[in-house]
């Protein structure tokens, strides 16, 4: 079987956030979330717990902690620590949800933000690990004609500096999504799947997977072929819907689309 023929959904946990507050919630969604299908989670989003006990809870219900987000703050002044973590995990994949904001409105911010990336990077390679950026829409504001996104691609080692390309942020900042996967191959192992949906009222809005309008049978097929491994479903917002009902719509159109879940 080919690199490509193995990529595998996972649940975002910051999907059910409020489901995560203890470490009792985190028990009991956890199962839950093993319970609708999944066998892998990122973890992003979770209240206070132990590394350890995580870990613990995470076997028992045979879940694999593919990837995370991690605090810009901890990888810059604990990243001792976030590597530790990792390795407790058994997690390769340390991610960072967003650039500062003050690096956000300028070439120059974009610019000094993937040297302190890639250095950050270039430490976790060195301890086995690789650290991914994960974009959302503002990335695509242009300076003297060029994304922030490209920016970051053109300023950053592809070896230090990967990326987790979220679809649903692409398809809001005016960008094509599979242009996107293309453009990436070779820097880029997970994608966060979520559905693009416009209300009648011109509000966009989160969706399921399949209850949107993004084209995600020519999107996977698109993401297999540049060799993603993780495909977490995230919803950001499920407007008052149970996150776990949400999470298993979108759980079972993949299944029928043939991803490996």
């Amino acid at each position: 079987m080919k690199a490509s023929d193995k990529m595998k959904t996972a649940a975002q946990l910051y999907t059910i956030r409020d489901f995560l507050k203890t470490p009792e919630d985190i028990s009991i969604s956890l199962k839950k979330i093993k319970q609708i299908g999944y066998h892998a989670i990122q973890v992003s989003g979770i209240g206070p717990i132990g590394n350890k006990e995580l870990k613990e809870i995470a076997d028992r219900e045979q879940l694999t902690i593919c990837a995370t987000h991690i605090p810009y703050a901890d990888l810059t002044n604990n990243l001792d620590a976030v590597i530790e973590k990792h390795k407790i995990w058994d997690c390769k994949y340390v991610g960072l949800g967003g650039m500062p904001p003050g690096n956000r409105s300028s070439k120059e911010g974009y610019i000094t933000f993937a040297k302190e990336a890639s250095d950050i990077g270039r430490k976790l390679k060195q301890a086995g690990l690789q650290f991914f950026y994960h974009n959302h829409s503002f990335e695509f504001a242009k300076f003297d004609g060029k994304t922030g996104l490209e920016i970051l691609m053109e300023e950053t080692d592809p070896e230090d500096f990967e990326f987790l390309l979220d679809l649903y942020w692409v398809q809001s900042g005016g960008a094509d999504p599979i242009e996107w996967i293309n453009k990436l191959k070779g820097r880029m192992k997970l994608v966060h799947l979520k559905d693009f949906a416009v209300m009648s009222d011109m509000e966009q809005r989160f969706a399921e997977i399949g209850e949107g309008n993004m084209n995600y049978s020519r999107i996977l097929e698109a993401c297999k072929q540049v060799g993603v491994e993780w495909a977490p479903v995230e919803q950001d917002d499920c407007y008052g819907r149970d996150p776990f009902d949400c999470l298993a719509t979108s759980f079972n159109y993949l299944k029928k689309l043939g991803l490996d879940v």
